[in-house]
């Protein structure tokens, strides 16, 4: 038995050292958190070590003792021993530990980097709400650029024509192909009170003239099929004031939604842009990309 415990106070030692050369320099300094969590590795250490000790020592030494249950399986009955003090201690202590940890501890009451951002986020967020309340259209134009540049041009390309085909062209509302393309697979996911777009909703020659329609502008006279578009779209195709997406133009609420709810692509799928811009971000957004529409 001494033996066994002299080799287990050499074993914590050298545990704790090394856990002090490995990770000692961020145990440094003021912050009593980091300290508090290199006395906690030290109890762990002891702890185990003590625990797994005790426990080889009785396997060697001791004997079962104390009353059996009448219950047994195949012979083997258990005795009616309480729980081990020591196991009792150490688990009111995790509870009590668990408590404080919640209640007073880290991280409550700690800095935090990420509340730190947060806060700096939402403070430079009321002040850019509050300077640019009214701007011109001019200004949001610029702005959106600026936007647009940073946020969009990894894929649409800085000329907003979708690199070679592999995204959105933004200087075309829809071509034909895109639009063949919804009413054969229907759309959905983009949050509009109108619901999911089901596919199939036109076929063949019905579906020819829808396309070109609007992707011609949706100038002149409407091909009778339209008006099964026009059920969510509305007749002249602008959405019912934000209830579907609008076919005509990319107006705020468009912009809106795809930004929020991303949108899936040739090249894969736009990934949702919520919480990284703001209203006046997304009406800037709007503003330029309907400043760059073909013909205009």
């Amino acid at each position: 038995m001494k033996k066994m415990v002299i080799g287990g106070i050499i074993l914590i030692v050298v545990l704790m050292a090394a856990t002090f050369f490995v990770a000692g320099d961020a145990f440094q300094g003021d912050d009593y958190i980091n300290a508090l969590t290199m006395l906690g590795a030290m109890a762990i250490i002891t702890i185990t070590v003590a625990t797994a000790l005790k426990y080889v020592n009785q396997i060697k030494n001791d004997t079962a003792t104390g009353e059996l249950a009448d219950e047994n399986w195949d012979g083997i009955g258990e005795f009616k021993n309480p729980i081990p003090s020591g196991w009792g201690l150490i688990f009111i202590g995790t509870i009590i530990w668990l408590l404080w940890y919640w209640f007073v501890g880290y991280p409550t009451n700690q800095f935090s980097q990420i509340g730190q951002y947060n806060e700096e986020v939402n403070e430079y967020n009321k002040k850019f709400k509050a300077q640019w309340e009214n701007p011109s259209d001019d200004t949001l134009v610029a702005m959106g650029e600026s936007t647009f540049l940073v946020q969009c041009s990894p894929c649409h390309g800085v000329d907003a024509e979708g690199i070679e085909g592999k995204a959105q062209d933004l200087t075309h509302r829809l071509s034909k192909e895109q639009v063949l393309y919804t009413i054969k697979n229907g759309a959905s996911g983009h949050g509009y009170s109108a619901g999911s777009m089901p596919p199939m909703m036109a076929t063949g020659k019905d579906a020819e003239d829808i396309a070109e329609y609007i992707a011609g502008g949706m100038k002149g006279e409407a091909p009778a099929s339209f008006a099964t578009c026009a059920g969510c779209h509305g007749t002249d195709g602008k959405g019912m004031n934000g209830m579907a997406p609008n076919l005509k133009e990319y107006d705020e609420t468009l912009v809106g939604k795809v930004l929020e709810h991303g949108k899936k692509s040739s090249i894969g799928t736009m990934p949702s842009f919520k919480g990284r811009l703001n209203e006046t971000q997304t009406k800037a957004l709007t503003k330029f990309i309907n400043s760059i529409q073909a013909g205009e």
